[in-house]
């Protein structure tokens, strides 16, 4: 299996000082994911590709684009602020082989998503294609949410399918449901609330590491 990454959310941070929040966490982070979402796929509507080239820091930044039929020229945006992958809804585009292309083309990591009730079948023609695969582990959107265990036999199947894959998940993720998700096969862990929300952030970081051990 690849080797454990934790990804600490921004949708559980505060916008306002957000390069003092990702300062606390970056030490301890393999990547920094930035939930995109536009109001139409999902019903909240968050930052843009403006406030992406705000953020400082030499982590990568896993973009999710909660988005219904990005653009080119939209996800270029994202791109030219800085993202080191991106990462689109298999649900939200009409032909996500052109979405996948076009980031890969333009020299950065390209990712599926599925929603929780979405199978794991609709995206099995893009998998030799995608450098990682995010199986959503709540309904995207909101966060604090409370982890969907009826997701992880998606993340075991595709495991037995891709060994070597780097399988995300991400929503309702603690110590105790990364251990879950981590024996089913999952080696990407998003956490947004149970980092932000915590005062000691290194500490919530390192608990979940812990929980992987």
């Amino acid at each position: 299996m690849p080797r454990i990454k934790i990804a600490p959310s921004i949708l559980s941070a505060d916008k306002s000082r957000i390069n003092e929040e990702i300062k606390e966490v970056e030490k301890y982070s393999d990547l920094i994911h930035v939930d995109i979402m536009d109001g139409i796929f999902v019903p909240p509507a968050t930052v843009d590709s403006d406030f992406v080239k705000t953020i400082k820091t030499k982590v990568p930044l896993d973009v999710h684009l909660m988005v219904h039929e990005p653009s080119d020229s939209y996800i270029r945006g994202f791109i030219d602020a800085g993202a080191s992958s991106i990462t689109i809804h298999e649900e939200a585009c009409r032909n996500p082989m052109h979405q996948l292309e076009f980031i890969r083309k333009n020299g950065i990591k390209a990712a599926i998503s599925i929603k929780p009730k979405t199978p794991l079948e609709n995206i099995k023609k893009y998998l030799d294609f995608v450098d990682m695969v995010l199986i959503m582990t709540v309904e995207p959107g909101w966060a604090g949410q409370k982890f969907i265990d009826e997701t992880m036999p998606k993340v075991r199947e595709l495991r037995k399918l891709k060994p070597k894959l780097d399988i995300e998940v991400d929503g309702g993720i603690t110590p105790y449901t990364a251990r879950v998700a981590y024996d089913e096969g999952a080696n990407v862990f998003v956490a947004g609330t149970s980092i932000f929300g915590k005062k000691d952030r290194a500490g919530a970081i390192r608990e979940i590491l812990s929980s992987l051990k």
